[in-house]
């Protein structure tokens, strides 16, 4: 991987995510995740569907207590503390932006959770195992900053991490074959994701066998990712004021712009959001269970974290 490439993505990532924490406040759920929603109600709240889909790539990683998760790209570290508070694991988040983990931090250390739960300011390339790789691995909203020649070597990085039998789930936007580079495109290339490039899911699955993995499970979020954006755009709007005082007219109105056109894009089915599950094959191991039941079965037991971090703002 050439200095460059590294280069780009790091001023990528900060270009993009330490815009502002209160900036992104104004349009995201409680918890700041800054990916789809999984709308077990169709006319479902934000905060409840932010929630869902949480504790959906929990339930597909089939997280176990004591287990070692490690969430690639983890933002404000939402999914990293999830799976720590309600799954019992020990968790470690990554990112390039250093506002998300100053951010994410400070959260752990609220919850009281910072001997199970950590995030830190780190490249996933210069992760190091240190001979205990991970039982799991996420990757949500990453596989649109990595390049698409990277994908072998970032595949290969993240089989090396996992312990055989592990789990790997990436979740990441999509593009249908027939989608053609557009203006928009250039736009939100100049404007949002200078890094950004989407392939087709036939390819990330293939570059996946490629490198090793099994895969296990391929869902489609699409319609999900189309409300979800509906939702920060109103939510934006509801707060343009603030918006505007904190980031100035021109990047609101991109802001704006972008989650519009990326709500169409969804609806449109000209992108779309996959999650893909896959294992480190090992003969000796079962990696998930037979059945989708399990996932999808009702869980109103658990506390909702959200309620807990709001109060602690």
């Amino acid at each position: 991987m050439s200095s460059d490439r590294r280069s780009l993505d790091k001023n990528a990532i900060q270009y993009h995510y330490d815009l502002s924490n209160d900036f992104y406040k104004l349009f995201l759920d409680p918890l700041m995740v800054y990916t789809c929603g999984y709308y077990r109600n169709p006319n479902g709240t934000l905060e409840a569907a932010q929630e869902d889909k949480l504790d959906l790539v929990c339930r597909k990683l089939r997280l176990k207590p004591g287990e070692r998760l490690l969430d690639i790209g983890c933002g404000w570290g939402s999914l990293a503390l999830w799976a720590a508070k309600h799954y019992g694991v020990k968790s470690l988040g990554v990112t390039l932006a250093v506002e998300q983990v100053r951010y994410a931090n400070e959260w752990i250390k609220r919850e009281g959770l910072e001997d199970v739960c950590r995030v830190e300011h780190l490249d996933y390339r210069d992760i190091d195992a240190k001979g205990q790789p991970f039982d799991k691995i996420s990757a949500i909203g990453i596989i649109e900053h990595i390049g698409l020649e990277n994908y072998p070597g970032y595949f290969k990085e993240v089989h090396e991490l996992l312990v055989p039998g592990g789990i790997f789930l990436n979740h990441g936007i999509t593009r249908s074959r027939h989608w053609q580079w557009s203006p928009q495109w250039d736009f939100l290339i100049e404007n949002v994701f200078p890094n950004g490039e989407l392939i087709h899911v036939s390819h990330i699955t293939e570059t996946m066998e490629t490198e090793n993995f099994e895969i296990l499970d391929v869902e489609s979020l699409r319609p999900h990712y189309a409300r979800t954006c509906q939702h920060w755009v109103e939510r934006l709007e509801a707060n343009r004021k603030a918006a505007v005082a904190l980031v100035g007219e021109r990047t609101y109105r991109i802001w704006k712009l972008y989650l519009t056109s990326s709500s169409i894009g969804f609806e449109q089915g000209s992108i779309n959001l996959h999650q893909v599950v896959a294992s480190r094959a090992n003969p000796a191991v079962r990696p998930a269970p037979t059945t989708r039941e399990e996932i999808y079965a009702p869980n109103d037991a658990r506390k909702p974290l959200a309620r807990a971090h709001a109060q602690g703002q």
